[in-house]
């Protein structure tokens, strides 16, 4: 695996962990009936998760160039 494929999947793992977390907080945040705070955790999961596939789709395209379209 080429070095950009490898660090475009290291950064999708670190931002899907960071989605999870803020997911786990806007749960917790929700279910004490902070809504506003769950919400600014839901909103910072939704970022995280969008920076994850950005992340996977590079990856995916690193590895189209280093062994070609099949």
């Amino acid at each position: 695996m080429s070095k950009k494929a490898a660090e475009h999947h290291k950064k999708a793992a670190e931002h899907a962990t960071h989605a999870a977390q803020h997911h786990t907080e806007a749960g917790k945040h929700h279910d004490a009936g902070h809504h506003e705070k769950a919400a600014h955790h839901a909103h910072s999961a939704h970022g995280h998760a969008s920076h994850a596939r950005h992340h996977a789709e590079e990856a995916a395209r690193a590895h189209a160039e280093e062994h070609g379209k099949k």
